[in-house]
């Protein structure tokens, strides 16, 4: 539990050190997560480091069991006219280990999924600890996609992480980088070359 926490802040930390760098117009460029731009996506992680677990379920029982409600509500509530408070609220949270009632391994696939949300279209490159990135991996691929996972995306594949030790499933094989394979699984677009074998075309839409 320490060892998940302590990379959660590590990754928040690394997160945070690039987005200071960021432009007034960089804000506003849309992410990987559809209909967020950066700036959401990090008012959505202040929120999600804010979360407890009696909370979580208070709040969600008010959003009539919404996920999508709950988690617009957050977002309004953290989300700063100031982008840089924004950011400046996220230095804040940085090391809080509070979170919804769900398995540990949801704050690597949080902080894992969104940190690529913000890093690739801004076209910044960053080196995930593959270790945790592969158990982030386990956690999606046995997770159902309500629940955020994209256990439905793998079925009839077996994906191979090349840089990881990750091999999971039966069928037409995937290879490729963990996070890549964690991107894919959980619904975000990755580059047609970032993935490879026969099952490649089905995880990536490309078929």
């Amino acid at each position: 539990m320490n060892e998940i926490w302590a990379v959660v802040h590590q990754e928040r930390a690394a997160l945070i050190h690039d987005l200071l760098a960021l432009e007034k117009q960089q804000w506003t460029t849309p992410s990987l997560c559809l209909g967020w731009d950066i700036h959401t996506v990090l008012a959505h992680l202040v929120n999600d480091a804010k979360t407890t677990r009696i909370g979580f379920v208070s709040k969600l029982i008010a959003a009539g069991f919404s996920f999508d409600r709950i988690n617009a509500s957050g977002i309004a509530r953290e989300r700063s006219t100031d982008p840089n408070q924004t950011l400046a609220y996220f230095q804040g949270v940085r090391s809080r280990t509070t979170s919804a009632p769900a398995p540990l391994a949801t704050r690597l696939v949080e902080i894992f999924v969104h940190g690529e949300d913000i890093r690739r279209p801004l076209g910044i490159d960053h080196k995930y600890p593959v270790a945790e990135v592969a158990t982030a991996l386990h956690y999606q691929v046995k997770t159902s996609v309500k629940l955020g996972g994209g256990k439905e995306r793998v079925e009839g594949l077996r994906l191979i992480a090349t840089d990881a030790d990750f091999d999971e499933g039966r069928g037409k094989e995937v290879h490729g980088a963990a996070i890549a394979l964690l991107l894919a699984v959980s619904g975000r677009p990755v580059h047609i070359r970032e993935l490879t074998g026969l099952g490649a075309p089905s995880l990536t839409g490309a078929n």
